[in-house]
């Protein structure tokens, strides 16, 4: 196709690198340089000689890239595309919660704004969350968890902690019912069940296991197993499709579909590359406390 061979060119000429989350639409996917969560894609971006990132994501996304990489111009396919959870909360909301409990320390989820991540003690992935409290936040008697309430639901239930937590939640992994499992599981009696832990308890319960993206694609690499149902947006079973030649992946339900990271198309790419429009910028003074918020979290334990 001639707009991926002009899409090529650009990359070269810019000096730029294309970053996809596993849940952008296949032909995003398949010109990306890499493919992962936001986090693994904001770090892997770090480690390049790019002057310019070109992230097909969300915003929440691309401001974590601008933050672990402050010397390259970061852009946003589509500066539309944003993350209902992440808008659920914001500094000032923070700032409130934070005043009316004092001693506690703030542990955020990665699917929130610069200026959120700026208020807290330190961030975590939907992988690592278990183990950031487990083993670095077990002196903390009072833990606030923004902002996502099944993901905290599921971190406490491991770790036996209570936590002082925000009403939000992603409407994607929302929609997929217990009734949906069951139905595929009906269909495909052999599969085995991979369920996000952004999904309500209702689903974790009945999960065979609860993973983050990048974990359901380590494990079903590495399963003897041959069938899965994914519980998670459906891009994701493009890259677990094309992973594993031989396996099969069911969808949990066919209404997983974020609109939001559906919205980068090629041609969005290409006229990002173009133009290097839709530039994410974030405030210096910003940067420097969500940075540690960040680097608290990867110093304290590796990503697994």
């Amino acid at each position: 196709m001639e707009i991926i061979k002009e899409i090529e060119r650009l990359k070269k000429e810019r000096n730029a690198v294309i970053l996809a989350h596993n849940y952008q639409i296949p032909e995003v996917q398949d010109i990306a340089d890499y493919v992962g969560d936001s986090l693994g894609l904001s770090i892997q971006a770090s480690k390049t000689e790019a002057d310019v990132i070109v992230f097909c994501g969300v915003h929440f996304m691309a401001e974590t890239a601008k933050i672990l990489s402050p010397e390259k111009k970061v852009l946003l396919p589509d500066p539309a595309s944003g993350c209902p959870m992440a808008d659920m909360i914001t500094a000032d909301e923070l700032r409130k919660l934070k005043a009316e409990h004092p001693r506690a320390a703030v542990l955020c989820y990665v699917n929130t704004s610069a200026e959120v991540k700026a208020e807290c003690d330190m961030c975590c992935t939907s992988a690592n969350a278990v183990g950031i409290v487990a083993d670095h936040m077990k002196d903390n008697k009072e833990i606030i968890f923004v902002p996502d309430k099944y993901l905290g639901t599921f971190v406490a239930g491991k770790t036996g902690r209570n936590f002082i937590l925000w009403e939000g939640y992603c409407p994607t992994h929302a929609r997929i019912m217990p009734e949906d499992i069951q139905k595929q599981k009906e269909k495909y009696p052999d599969a085995e069940v991979l369920v996000h832990p952004e999904c309500s308890p209702a689903l974790t319960a009945i999960a065979d296991k609860v993973l983050s993206t990048e974990g359901m694609c380590r494990y079903a690499a590495a399963s003897s197993k041959t069938e899965f149902i994914i519980a998670t947006e459906l891009g994701i079973l493009h890259r677990m499709a094309k992973d594993n030649p031989g396996k099969k992946f069911y969808p949990a339900s066919e209404r997983a579909i974020c609109p939001n990271m559906k919205r980068t198309t090629l041609e969005k790419v290409l006229w990002s590359l173009q133009d290097l429009k839709h530039e994410v910028d974030v405030p210096a003074e910003i940067i420097v406390r969500a940075r540690k918020c960040i680097d608290g979290m990867l110093l304290s334990q590796p990503r697994h």
